[in-house]
């Protein structure tokens, strides 16, 4: 089972060919869908101004970067971090080439010639729900994840913010850092045996939106199984 980095940036503005610069990088690592605390949190030195449009959304002042490293002296820090790895981007692209210019910048090669795969939450989103708001701010509020202590967007936060949403998207499993009670009897439990034959369940069927839902979920996971899906192949 390899590993999964969920990453973000914060850049001094929208292009990097035109010379913008990332000067924050936020990873934290799952594996086997949990988060192992292995994570990575970097500000860097952009050496130049955020636009002021970028400085409203992030807040990261040119004073406060400026003691910060340049992203070149810790570039091979961060290529062995993510060696291998799967990467868990919202809007992949953006992300994908700001990194790879700063890594161009270093010497360094592009960022998939080093990890394993690059998977974009936004471009599983739209599948999911086509047509609908799925920015990342939009999947919180739809999956109930909590972001009432995101002022600005920083990249730590909200890499930990895509974390939970990732899993709920995938799965939609409970939040990912709510702990679920163990279903193991407790020591000193009595357990007693019910005879379920006594009640009569109603069969409930589900609704066409649900079916329709239940069936984009099943088209995402054939995409990224190979088509594979268990529930078809035991269906």
């Amino acid at each position: 089972m390899s590993r999964q980095i969920v990453l973000d940036t914060e850049t001094t503005g929208l292009s990097a060919e035109n010379g913008d610069r990332v000067i924050e990088l936020g990873c934290v690592e799952l594996f086997a869908r949990k988060l192992t605390g292995n994570d990575l949190h970097i500000y860097f030195n952009p050496e130049r101004e955020s636009h002021e449009d970028a400085l409203k959304v992030h807040g990261l002042t040119t004073d406060f970067l400026r003691d910060k490293p340049k992203f070149a002296t810790l570039a091979n820090d961060i290529v062995e971090y993510l060696r291998d790895a799967e990467l868990i981007i919202h809007n992949a692209a953006f992300d994908v080439g700001f990194l790879n210019k700063e890594f161009e910048r270093a010497g360094l090669p592009p960022l998939r010639t080093f990890v394993s795969e690059v998977t974009d939450t936004l471009a599983m989103a739209k599948q999911v729900y086509p047509g609908k708001r799925n920015s990342l701010d939009a999947l919180c509020d739809r999956f109930g994840v909590d972001r009432s202590n995101r002022t600005f967007h920083g990249a730590k936060l909200d890499a930990q913010l895509l974390a939970d949403v990732y899993i709920n998207l995938t799965r939609g499993q409970d939040a990912l850092l709510i702990d679920v009670a163990s279903n193991e009897p407790q020591l000193g439990t009595t357990v007693v045996a019910i005879d379920l034959s006594q009640f009569e369940l109603p069969v409930i069927l589900a609704a066409e939106h649900e079916l329709t839902a239940h069936e984009a979920v099943l088209g995402q996971l054939d995409k990224s199984s190979g088509g594979r899906t268990l529930f078809r192949e035991n269906g």
